[in-house]
This record gives structure tokens, sequence and C-alpha cells, in this order.
């Protein structure tokens, strides 16, 4: 199986690199540092826009005011769904993989006035519909920004990324543990997706070089702590922040803070968490690696003795590294790789590692298939077992 593997990613990066070789070099866009979700459009929006001409506002600055009513931009709408295939080689897990439904979003996107910029996002699993975004952000400045509303934290390289551009068919342990999609703490429903409402600062400042790439990217956000679509249960605010570094083109590296606390069933736990980022995008070959590491307890960390007196089980830490390496083979074929690791009480004995390989067959902007095998190696559960997945992603 091993020799099998190693065959096709050689096969996959000597093509991709003959590619590489012979393809002419273009001028190509900005690249720009990625703060939140970049919604891709899908048939309907290209359809619409198609039909309707956008009423675009003049590159100059517009006075503001209730009456200047015509300078918003058509907006872009759509969605896409992810559905999904599970088998597990362990018995008991098995027991409830099969088909189903990942998650149907819908999205609207919009300019007001050339500055303002609106996203408003729901959601759907399995019959469970909330709401993921709703913000409105002024970005008259590429230096200095100012969002409000319900978004991404501002913590991590990976959490921000859409579902389509993550490479494999899951977020990472370190993702959906310790950026708040379903994080370590316990207490925080499964949906979170890593967002949090708030207020957020955010800029790209000192271009260099001769593409005039920008050198730093910084991110404050300040936030309730919470969750989405809940309201604040003390009057403590979360802060995080970011600084990143883009030194060449295409070449990323970050440093994320963020202190807080949640509170639920009168039990208040602290969030005091750093992450190291580095990720380098380059003739569509994926680098991307992140270490996180947190310190507060769980809500189930606090315990009752037979006395009577309360007291907190565990470290009252926790810590978490991945690897994603993704190789082009074709125009519509990428396989990944990726190594992830999570410590749940940040001990060797507490470790949960997972090895997967995932080609990604994309034959439409609109249309693609995961393949995906996981390998699972859970120390704390003393378990080991394989996983194999099937994810259909369309978009509309």
């Amino acid at each position: 199986m091993k020799k099998i593997l190693i065959m096709a990613l050689a096969f996959c990066a000597t093509t991709a690199w003959a590619e590489v070789n012979v393809e002419t070099e273009v001028e190509t866009t900005e690249s720009e540092f990625l703060s939140e979700e970049r919604i891709e459009t899908g048939i309907l929006n290209d359809m619409l826009h198609s039909a309707v001409a956008p009423a675009k506002a003049d590159e100059e600055s517009l006075e503001y005011g209730r009456k200047v009513t015509k300078f918003a931009s058509v907006p872009k709408i759509g969605g896409y769904f992810i559905g999904k295939y599970a088998y597990n080689s362990d018995e008991n897990k098995n027991k409830t993989a099969g088909f189903s439904q990942r998650l149907v979003r819908f999205y609207v996107d919009g300019k007001i006035l050339n500055d303002f910029t609106y996203r408003f996002q729901p959601q759907t699993n399995n019959g469970s519909f909330h709401m993921k975004d709703y913000f409105v952000e002024w970005g008259k400045f590429k230096e200095f920004k100012v969002k409000i509303g319900q978004y991404k934290r501002a913590f991590g390289f990976e959490n921000p990324m859409n579902p389509w551009d993550v490479g494999v068919g899951d977020y990472s342990q370190l993702t959906k543990k310790l950026t708040g999609h379903s994080d370590y703490i316990g207490a925080e429903a499964s949906s979170n997706g890593g967002r949090d409402q708030g207020i957020q600062f955010q800029g790209d400042v000192l271009p260099i070089g001769k593409d005039k790439h920008r050198l730093i990217h910084y991110q404050l956000m300040i936030a309730n702590g919470q969750g989405i679509n809940t309201a604040d249960a003390n009057a403590h605010k979360d802060i995080i922040g970011t600084l990143q570094v883009q030194p060449i083109k295409g070449l990323f590296v970050g440093f994320f803070g963020w202190t807080g606390n949640y509170t639920a069933n009168n039990v208040t736990v602290d969030r005091k968490r750093y992450m190291l980022s580095a990720k380098y995008d380059w003739k569509d070959w994926t680098f991307r690696t992140e270490y996180a590491h947190s310190k507060g307890h769980k809500i189930s960390d606090y315990k009752t003795n037979e006395a009577g007196e309360n007291y907190w089980a565990g470290t009252g830490e926790a810590d978490g590294f991945y690897a994603t390496v993704g190789v082009p083979c074709t125009p519509w074929l990428k396989v990944y790789l990726k190594y992830d690791q999570s410590r749940d009480q940040a001990t060797a004995e507490s470790r949960s590692t997972i090895y997967s390989i995932c080609p990604n067959i994309q034959l439409h902007k609109n249309l693609m298939f995961q393949l995906q095998y996981n390998y699972n190696d859970n120390k704390l559960a003393n378990q080991k077992y394989s996983e194999f997945w099937l994810e259909t992603y369309v978009r509309f």
C-alpha cells in the first residue's frame, strides 16, 4: 500500500513539476491575507450578474448621506452543499456511519458606497438551521478597516478557510478544538465554526517588492467569547489578535494570541491561547502548518468531591499541531497529505493522531469530489482504526 501511494505521489509531483517548467509566467493580482472565508461565485450568481448590470460607484470618494441611494453593487448570491458517505473499521463508530448531510449554506455578499461590505450566511446541518455570518465592514483604506457583527475569529490560518479550500474532508483537530468550532472546553455548540460576535480592526500595510504585495497584516478582535447566536454571559470580553508577515509573495508567517473566558452552568473557564502558523502557495502547490497551545480547563474539569469541596481535574492545558501538503497532478486532480495531532491534556498519553491522504477531483469550479483515507491512532481512548470518506461538493 505504501509503495503504491509513494509511486502515485511521485507521478503527481513529476507531472506538476513538468507543467510548472513549461508554464509561461503571467502577472497575477496581489495576494491578500486570508481573514475570513472567501466565497467563490456559483452558477446562480453568474446568471444573476449576466442579467443585471452592476451599479458601480465612481472610484472617487463619495459623500455619505441617506439620500445617496444608487451606489450599491448587485449582491453576490448563491450557496453550496457538501454531502458525505463514511465507513469506519471500528464497529462501534461505524454504527453511525453512512450517508449524511455535512452542510448546506446560502450567502449574500455585497457593497454599498464602495466602502461598506456586508455578508449574510445561514447554514443547515441535517435540519439544524442557524446563522453563520452577519456583518458589515467599513473598508475605505487597506491599512485600516472596521468590522462589526458575527464572523470568523482572528485565530489561525485554517480557521477562516472555506471548506472547499481546506484540501481534506474536514478541518484539523487543532482548528476544531482550539479555534472554537467545537471547542476543547466542551461547552460550546459544535456549530460555531470558529466564529464569535464582536468588533474587529484590521489592515494590510507596507507594500514591498515589484508586485507591491503587503508585508504586514494585523487584526484585533474584541468579542463576547460565548460563540455565535447567543448573548454574552458575563461582562468580560475576549481579545483575539494576529500579526502576519508576507516576506515574499505567497509565503505567510503568523502569530496569533487569544485571552478570554467562557461561562456555562455557573462555571467560568479561561482561554489563554497562542498559535504559530506558516503557509505557502506556489504554482498550485500548497504547504500549511500550525501549532497552538491552550491554557484553561474544560467545563467538565470542575468537580465536587465527597466532602462537598470543589476542585479542578486534569492538567488545564491542551495543544495541537498539523502539517498539510497539496500536490497538483493534473488540472482536475490535486492530492493532499496531512499529519494531524491533538493532545487533550498536552501530554503524550492524551495524544490523538490522524494520518490522511485525500485526492481532490475538481471537474469544474462548482463541482468537486473528495476520496479520503484516515488512519486514527487515539492513545487517550486506546483506539486504532481506519476511515474511508467520500464527499461531494456542489456550488450554485
